[in-house]
């Protein structure tokens, strides 16, 4: 599989909560840089750590989180972007807002992966301070 295969495994698998495919394809080192200010927010070093954070991200929006679109993947060597759009409800609020997922992938798994929101501040609300 080419990098943009893997990013498209891999949103597919975000998708559908395939959490075997995304065993499979995410480095358990992985580095995950979460933006913002909220209870998500930083530097998150290891599957170990990502994983029950995302599950308690799907826990805050009881289940409604979700990338709805996925529109442009672009790859520059190790590095994939993808253009996307993420929805959910949460804490009162309904987010819909286009976004950037830029992932690295170093011997066929996600071994970074760096998020972009068009408007943090409603994703911080969104998620808890």
């Amino acid at each position: 599989m080419n990098n943009i295969d893997i990013a498209k495994t891999y949103i597919t698998a975000v998708q559908t909560g395939d959490q075997a495919t995304l065993g499979r394809i995410i480095s358990p080192d992985v580095v995950w840089h979460q933006p913002g200010n909220h209870q998500f927010s930083g530097t998150h070093r290891g599957m170990a750590v990502v994983g029950p954070m995302l599950g308690k991200m799907m826990a805050v929006s009881n289940g409604t989180f979700t990338i709805s679109r996925a529109d442009h993947y672009m790859a520059n060597g190790d590095w994939v972007v993808i253009t996307l759009e993420f929805a959910g409800e949460a804490n009162g609020i309904t987010l819909k807002q286009p976004g950037v997922d830029l992932i690295r992938i170093e011997g066929g798994k996600i071994v970074e992966v760096r998020l972009f929101s068009s408007d943090q501040n409603q994703e911080d609300v969104f998620w808890g301070r």
